[in-house]
């Protein structure tokens, strides 16, 4: 769910505020963007199959179609070398008639239509290949659309506290390599295994129908095929999942120095950094060259082993030939058929290891796809309309762990129009408050009521519709500076999103910028100042017209005269509205109608500025660290 003024990607990544949990604004990937690890195994193989090929049952008549195909292409494939065979024979037959005086010579005819049929057969191999390859991308690039349209739509219906406790390049990762790890596989492999299990299945027939004795000896070889290759699988892939863990340290690296360069030039890093990269860098190189170095010997030591073969079947065909138990053109074929045969062989090997990363990316796609989700809206959910904002905390109990709370016994009321300032140490808990109010999290006990009706009644769309937020840590996305304000309404006409702008000293600045409101905001919003993006948020809620008002230290990060500036649009913007200031400077919440002072989760002092200075209790403790000179001039 989105709220004007607030960030519908970001839920939040260091904690400000509460004890126990993160409080708003972006939060740092940390790391790798969710590099899946290759090697990776799934823990539970069978299981994550079986919902992956659930997942592919709506396909199953297209699957059939490639099967067929597949096997099709593959069987015209095979007959090749038995025709060619044929041709190869009367050839022979032909030229040693003519050098004993015996026969009528070659048969060009018999050989041009054996050349001709070949040449059908491998065409129609060809294009069943084509329709084969057509049809699995086109189900391989849905499956992949299926798969990030439904995790997109799990985003929105997950819980705060699973991105709150979640690095943000995992969530990522189930977007990005995970879900192209299962479309390769399903675009690639799939077809793949198909066409080597047929291609196995049918090479092996047609070498029986030639010779049982040649068959045999061919077959004797495939053992020792498959120990090399087990052996050469098995110490390359601690070097792969290495590599690819390495490569992720190195992105992560990479990522975090990008995204700190000022303060790593500043604190004279970049030696240390280059350190740290150099030692990635070094781990990673060892890692690849030996993956690369013993998955390039695959291809060699097959073609060893298969030249065995072919010596074998060599002497064994020229004994039998000589016996007359065998045409020249059999041996010729035989010797394809042998090529054919150890191929796929080493094919369904490496699709075994593709499978199982394959799995392993399945796996964290249905493991999230099953993460619990919020609360469901209740059915029914009331509606409200003329909406006063008067807002209730009643008994309100709350802990990101169940067994620890944050929000003891949280009481209080905002009447409509009021502007409530949440004030107290670090850790106090006022975050968490406003966190509650707009249902990012539900209460343990106790109830929040708007207009006296409990919050869980509502919607939580209808719920954020009646907030706007102005955060301390701005959110702009890359786009124009007229898209980012009309972000609080979409529908809003541009005059009305340049009152806005006007509302919120916006106007002025933006006409001094190259493009005006059409310039486009980079990813990081940084070709305008910090104070200009926080006026640009305030601009947003003011086009948003919310009845409540949650402004997190919106002033905190910017200098005295841009926050007079800021200050000012905010008086503008609390008129009329109930409105809760989270602040830690004291100065900036004097007009406060009613202050709420918070320490370790429980309201200590309320009222307003004057009385709570002359209680002389924790507030006055607190303001009078910040004023000190000021209070005793007072």
């Amino acid at each position: 769910m989105m709220m004007p003024g607030g960030n519908p990607n970001r839920s939040g990544g260091g904690s400000r505020e509460q004890a126990g949990g993160p409080g708003f604004g972006p939060g740092r990937h940390g790391g790798p963007m969710g590099m899946m690890i290759k090697g990776d195994k799934a823990r539970d193989f069978r299981g994550t199959m079986q919902k992956l090929l659930q997942a592919l049952k709506p396909y199953q008549w297209s699957f059939a179609v490639v099967f067929l195909f597949a096997a099709a292409s593959t069987v015209f494939n095979i007959l090749g070398p038995k025709i060619l065979g044929k041709a190869t024979t009367k050839l022979f037959e032909g030229v040693m008639g003519q050098i004993a005086g015996t026969g009528e010579g070659i048969d060009f005819t018999y050989i041009g239509n054996i050349l001709i049929t070949m040449t059908i057969l491998y065409l129609l191999a060809t294009l069943f290949s084509y329709v084969q390859g057509w049809i699995m991308s086109g189900v391989s690039a849905k499956v992949t659309y299926r798969f990030r349209r439904d995790i997109a739509e799990k985003i929105n219906r997950m819980p705060l506290g699973y991105f709150d406790g979640t690095n943000h390049g995992e969530v990522l990762s189930r977007v990005t390599n995970d879900v192209d790890t299962v479309s390769q596989t399903l675009n690639q492999s799939l077809s793949q295994i198909i066409t080597s299990g047929v291609t196995v299945v049918g090479v092996l027939v047609m070498m029986l129908t030639i010779s049982w004795q040649m068959t045999l000896a061919s077959l004797l070889v495939i053992p020792l095929s498959l120990v090399f290759i087990r052996q050469i699988v098995n110490r390359s892939q601690k070097y792969f999942s290495e590599q690819q863990e390495y490569l992720g340290h190195i992105n992560g690296h990479v990522e975090e120095m990008y995204g700190g360069h000022l303060v790593m030039k500043a604190f004279n890093g970049e030696e240390k950094s280059v350190v740290k990269f150099d030692g990635f860098n070094t781990t990673l190189y060892s890692s690849a060259w030996k993956s690369q170095f013993l998955s390039g010997l695959m291809m060699p030591v097959m073609s060893f082993i298969s030249n065995l073969g072919y010596v074998a079947v060599a002497v064994l065909g020229g004994w039998l030939a000589t016996r007359s138990l065998i045409t020249v053109g059999d041996i010729q074929a035989f010797i394809q058929y042998v090529r054919n045969f150890t191929q796929p062989i080493a094919q369904l090997a490496n699709i075994s290891n593709t499978l199982q990363q394959t799995a392993a990316a399945a796996e964290r796609v249905f493991g999230f796809l099953n993460e619990p989700e919020e609360v469901p809206d209740p059915a029914g959910a009331l509606e409200l309309s003329d909406v006063r904002g008067q807002v209730d905390f009643e008994a309100v109990r709350f802990g990101y762990n169940p067994e620890k709370a944050v929000i003891h016994n949280f009481t209080a009321r905002a009447n409509s129009g009021q502007r409530v300032a949440i004030v107290g140490p670090t850790g106090a808990g006022k975050t968490t408050i406003v966190k509650l109010l707009m249902r990012f999290y539900d209460v343990d006990s106790g109830a929040i009521r708007v207009d006296g009706r409990d919050i869980r009644s509502l919607t939580r769309r209808d719920l954020r519709k009646l907030f706007g937020m102005v955060l301390q840590d701005t959110w702009l996305y890359n786009g124009t500076i007229m898209e980012n304000i009309r972000y609080g309404r979409p529908d809003a006409t541009d005059s009305e999103v340049y009152a806005a702008a006007k509302a919120a000293h916006v106007d002025h600045f933006v006409h001094t910028l190259p493009d005006g409101y059409n310039m486009v905001l980079n990813e990081e919003a940084s070709n305008v100042s910090q104070g200009q993006k926080q006026l640009l948020t305030i601009a947003r809620a003011v086009l948003a017209d919310p009845r409540i008002l949650i402004l997190d230290e919106a002033t905190s990060s910017v200098d005295t005269r841009t926050e007079v500036l800021i200050q000012r649009a905010m008086n503008e913007l609390m008129k009329g509205r109930t409105s809760f200031i989270i602040a830690h400077r004291l100065s900036t919440i004097r007009d406060a109608d009613l202050i709420l002072v918070m320490r370790d989760g429980d309201i200590v002092e309320q009222g307003d500025h004057k009385s709570l200075l002359q209680a002389g209790g924790f507030y006055a403790e607190l303001y009078n660290s910040q004023f000190e000179p000021e209070a005793a001039a007072a």
